[in-house]
């Protein structure tokens, strides 16, 4: 069985607010991955989705979710000036 690593490189630490975007929308990715493994099915699935305002909607709140972690670990990219 392939072992899917969800926080890439192991750290949620970002130099700047779209690098954590990005990391965000990864790790939603790789949570559909773990969740459905089969790469076929995953593909046939995206007509259904791509075509569903209610599952888009869902998308995007689940990367939301995960930017908001992002972005708490990340002391929402202030430092000290």
């Amino acid at each position: 069985m392939e072992t899917t690593t969800l926080i890439p490189a192991n750290s949620l630490m970002t130099a700047t607010p779209e690098e954590g975007r990005q990391l965000a929308i990864k790790m939603a990715r790789l949570i559909i991955k773990t969740t459905q493994p089969d790469a076929q099915i995953r593909e046939n699935l995206r007509a259904v989705y791509a075509n569903d305002a209610m599952l888009l909607l869902a998308v995007g709140h689940t990367v939301a979710i995960e930017f908001s972690t992002i972005a708490a670990a990340n002391d929402y990219w202030r430092s000290p000036r």
